[in-house]
């Protein structure tokens, strides 16, 4: 699907092809967590922090990538602090 008019996607092109790895990195990765956002104001209440982290992975990387239960139950995960 190409609903973007060429001249202005040629200048998006333009402005991605000058950015740094680095740039083009964080812009990546605050989309991401945008995403990750949204998708967690969508969760229903009352999750446990396992069945919320099970339910984010579902949604964003879809069921497969989803740890099969019991998986996580004894471990934290590394890159979010403790819920206390």
């Amino acid at each position: 699907m190409h609903d973007t008019a060429p001249d202005v996607a040629e200048l998006v092109r333009q402005f991605h092809a000058g950015l740094t790895p680095e740039q083009r990195w964080q812009i990546a990765s605050d989309m991401f967590e945008v995403a990750r956002q949204i998708v967690e104001s969508t969760l229903p209440e009352g999750l446990t922090p396992v069945e919320r982290q099970r339910a984010l992975i579902g949604r964003l990387h879809g069921e497969a990538a989803v740890p099969p239960p019991g998986a996580w139950e004894n471990r934290r995960c590394p890159t979010r602090p403790d819920p206390d």
